[in-house]
């Protein structure tokens, strides 16, 4: 048979332990927290490139010539000078920055809790169990 590394057990490493109900629930919320995980590594990924673009946008409108723009709000143009613009672009930078430093302390408190749960799964089911994404 293949190692642990190669995806089965060999009958060595196999645990007969049986699950119980509070391991189920240790489990399941390993699971719950993983799929958060990557949500919230989504969402920021998405806020980060909506950061470089008010950020690239924010530079464009410092080399303009102080006439007014346009401003794409959903479905609508609206025309106002740069320097409003430029305030916008600003206000929108700390507002999705302090969601992704919320997302990313969320992620750190996951990161730990899956931690203290790998521990106590390891140590229950040594090698038959497998936490990694």
């Amino acid at each position: 048979m293949a190692s642990s590394a190669g995806g089965m057990l060999t009958r060595e490493e196999e645990n007969e332990t049986e699950v119980s109900r509070t391991d189920q629930d240790n489990i399941n919320k390993f699971g719950r927290l993983n799929a958060r995980l990557h949500e919230c590594r989504d969402e920021m990924a998405v806020l980060k490139k909506s950061l470089e673009q008010y950020d690239d946008a924010s530079t464009e409108l410092m080399m303009g010539s102080g006439d007014k723009v346009m401003l794409n709000l959903g479905n609508a143009f609206f025309e106002i000078d740069e320097e409003e613009a430029t305030e916008f672009c600003e206000n929108e930078v700390e507002k999705k920055q302090e969601v992704v430093d919320a997302l990313e302390q969320e992620e750190e408190k996951i990161l730990d809790e899956q931690k203290s749960l790998k521990k106590i799964l390891y140590a229950r089911f040594g090698k038959s169990i497998n936490l990694e994404a």
